[in-house]
């Protein structure tokens, strides 16, 4: 699946990545309201990754909504992302993604630098098993639930959320991380701190997942430094079901995902499995 916030902010962009063969598409978080975002700058390309505090800038969910209905598929599901402050605006953003043809709902629950709308709400089990219920409770499609590495108690959450009645988990989001210009020792990101994506984080990413398969019973969505065929095949042992490609969009350009799937089809032939079910959870037997 194309990761939230990857050439996902319009139409055309969502269109090019299904035309270069992802299987589905996370669209960018949306909100009730339009969001500007923090000022510049907002993205630095790392040594081994991109930190970026974009702020959750969006068009609100009625613009939002036309760019889904512009969409030429059937064929590959489109995911919609959403962040609220509570429970009764997630179900209200997620029954505008289903009526706008969406086909499932990823709750943003774990932003790293978005306040009230990110780690305050993915930290909090009771406030995220009524966030969750009450989604459910409003739609008919798929929910699932993103969860950040930056919180201690992530076993006691996913379990929260798989009560609820979640379909799926989503591991993880970005870790809260900074860098510092050594020549006017201030923050080079305007928010002072923000997310770290790309391969630095992908062992994180292999661990939470592999807590959380021992955690729960529902699917898990494995994202998180994701670049090669390989990369995909260690969170499939993991535990993983699917997985997430989003900053490899960017180091690989937009065929990864045909790349990606290429190489997993190499490393299991040159190792001997057939079907990606007897790679799930390997790791855990």
């Amino acid at each position: 699946m194309l990761a939230s916030g990857i050439m996902d902010e319009d139409a055309g962009g969502m269109q090019r990545m299904i035309d270069c063969g992802a299987g589905a598409i996370v669209t960018k978080s949306i909100g009730t309201q339009p969001r500007e975002g923090y000022a510049n700058p907002t993205v630095i390309e790392l040594d081994h990754g991109i930190l970026n505090a974009m702020g959750l800038p969006n068009p609100g969910i009625d613009l939002y909504g036309e760019e889904i209905k512009k969409l030429r598929t059937n064929k590959v599901p489109i995911i919609g992302s959403i962040y609220a402050a509570d429970a009764d605006e997630f179900a209200s953003l997620a029954l505008k993604m289903q009526r706008f043809g969406a086909n499932a709902v990823e709750l943003n629950v774990s932003c790293p630098h978005a306040q009230h709308y990110g780690l305050e709400v993915g930290c909090d089990p009771v406030l995220l098993h009524d966030i969750v219920s009450s989604v459910k409770n409003h739609v008919t499609f798929p929910v699932f639930v993103k969860v950040s590495p930056n919180i201690m108690n992530l076993v006691e959450i996913v379990q929260s959320i798989e009560n609820a009645g979640a379909d799926a988990i989503v591991a993880i989001n970005t870790v809260k991380a900074m860098t510092i210009d050594l020549e006017t020792a201030r923050p080079l990101l305007a928010n002072k701190t923000g997310g770290y994506s790309g391969k630095a984080i992908k062992p994180i990413g292999v661990r939470c997942v592999f807590d959380i398969a021992q955690a729960v019973d529902i699917p898990i969505i494995g994202v998180g430094g994701i670049t090669t065929g390989e990369d995909a095949v260690e969170y499939f042992m993991a535990g993983a079901s699917a997985v997430q490609i989003g900053s490899a969009v960017y180091y690989r350009g937009p065929d990864v995902f045909t790349s990606i799937c290429e190489e997993i089809k190499t490393w299991m032939k040159n190792h001997e499995y057939t079907t990606i079910p007897e790679l799930i959870g390997a790791a855990l037997r």
